[in-house]
C-alpha cells in the first residue's frame, strides 16, 4: 500500500451556505418541513432569498463541512465537490483552500449554477435547509481522480449525493478505487429523508461492505430500520455496519461494532446557538482519530468536543482551532 498523502478525502456536494434567523412562522408561512433538507429548484432558491430576513454566507455542504473540521484539527484533508466558475464557485474554492484543503475538482464552465442551501435557524437552534443544488449534481465519475483516491486513508461519502445518478456513481467508483488500495471508505446517512428515498440502497451499501464506517443520528438510524426502538435499530445496525456511529445530541453517541455497543458522553455545551454542521463536525473528530490511531471512545470524544464547538454559534464550520481545543482537553491528535 502507498503512503498517504491525506487522514480525510471528503467527497460531496460543494454548497454556499445562506443563513438567517427565523421564526417558526415564517416556515409555517413558507410551507418548510422543520429540522428538513428539501430539494428545490431555481425559481424557489430566488423566492426563499426574498422571503428571507438578514443573512450570512458562507461555504458548506455536508462533507466539505467534516473536511472543514479534518483540517481544524491539523489533519490533512482533501474535498471532490464540483461548482461552476461563477462568483460563488470562486468563494468556495477559495474558502475551502484557505483552511489547508485540497481542492482540484475542475469548476464548470456552463450549466447550472453553483449550488446553494438557504438555512433557517429558528430560536431553538434547530436548523431548516432548502437546497439547490446546481452544478453540485454535476459530479461525474470522470471527476474522480484514482491516484488521489488512493492517497486517503479514508474517503469520506455524504447520503445526500446518491440524489443524482451521476455523482452515485462518482461515489460507487471512488469506494472501489479505496478498497482496492487498502483504505476505509465512511458515509454518513445525512438526512432522515434521504433515507427515506434510498433505505434499500444504503442497506445495500452497508451490508455488502461497500461501505466500512457509517455515521447516523437516532432519525436517521431509526428511519433506516424503520422502528421507533432504539435498541431493536441498534442490534440490526450491529449485524450490518463493520463499524458504525449513532449521534444522539445531549446524550452522546454509541459506537457499534460487531462484538459491542459502547456509549460515550457528550462533550459539555454552555449554549446551544445553531446546531448546523453538528453531525458533520463529530464525524470530523471521529475521521481524524481513526485515521491517527486512537481507540473507539477516544475518536469519539474527538468528534463530541468537535460537535460542541460549532453548535455554540452561527455556522457550520469551527470558529476555533480544534486542533488546539483539543489539546485543552487532554485529547492531543
Amino acid at each position: 500500500m502507498t503512503a498517504s498523502r491525506y487522514d480525510v478525502l471528503g467527497i460531496g456536494n460543494a454548497i454556499v451556505d445562506v443563513i438567517a434567523r427565523a421564526e417558526d412562522d415564517f416556515l409555517v408561512a413558507q410551507g418548510m418541513n422543520k429540522g428538513a433538507m428539501t430539494l428545490i429548484d431555481e425559481a424557489r432558491a430566488e423566492a426563499i432569498y426574498a422571503a428571507m430576513g438578514p443573512a450570512v454566507e458562507s461555504s458548506g455542504g455536508s462533507a466539505a463541512n467534516t473536511i472543514a473540521g479534518v483540517a481544524s484539527f491539523g489533519a490533512r484533508a482533501a474535498f471532490v465537490g464540483k461548482v461552476k466558475d461563477d462568483v460563488l464557485g470562486k468563494a468556495f474554492a477559495h474558502d475551502i483552500r484557505s483552511i489547508n484543503v485540497a481542492f482540484d475538482t475542475k469548476a464548470a464552465n456552463d450549466g447550472p449554477a453553483t449550488a446553494r442551501c438557504y438555512i433557517m435557524v429558528t430560536p431553538d437552534g434547530e436548523r431548516t435547509m432548502n437546497t439547490y443544488l446546481g452544478a453540485a449534481q454535476d459530479l461525474r465519475p470522470a471527476d474522480i481522480d484514482e491516484a488521489q483516491i488512493a492517497a486517503a486513508e479514508v474517503v469520506y461519502l455524504e447520503g445526500y449525493l446518491w440524489d443524482p445518478p451521476q455523482a452515485k456513481e462518482a461515489f460507487v467508483k471512488a469506494a472501489a478505487i479505496a478498497h482496492k488500495n487498502g483504505r476505509r471508505v465512511a458515509l454518513t446517512l445525512s438526512d432522515s429523508f434521504c433515507v427515506d428515498r434510498y433505505r434499500a440502497e444504503f442497506l445495500d451499501l452497508i451490508r455488502k461492505g461497500t461501505v466500512d464506517i457509517v455515521f447516523a443520528n437516532e432519525h436517521e438510524l431509526h428511519s433506516l430500520y424503520e422502528t421507533s426502538d432504539f435498541a431493536v435499530a441498534t442490534m440490526a445496525l450491529q449485524k450490518d455496519a463493520k463499524l458504525a456511529v449513532v449521534t444522539r445530541s445531549a446524550k452522546g453517541c454509541v459506537v457499534v461494532t460487531a462484538d459491542r455497543v459502547e456509549a460515550v458522553p457528550a462533550a459539555p455545551v454552555a449554549q446551544v446557538s445553531d446546531v448546523t454542521g453538528a453531525g458533520d463536525l463529530f464525524a470530523a473528530g471521529f475521521l481524524v482519530g481513526l485515521a491517527r490511531g486512537k481507540d473507539h471512545q477516544t475518536a469519539a470524544r474527538l468528534g463530541g468536543l468537535a460537535a460542541a464547538e460549532v453548535i455554540q454559534h452561527i455556522g457550520a464550520r469551527p470558529a476555533v482551532s480544534l486542533k488546539a481545543l483539543a489539546a485543552e482537553n487532554g485529547l492531543a491528535v
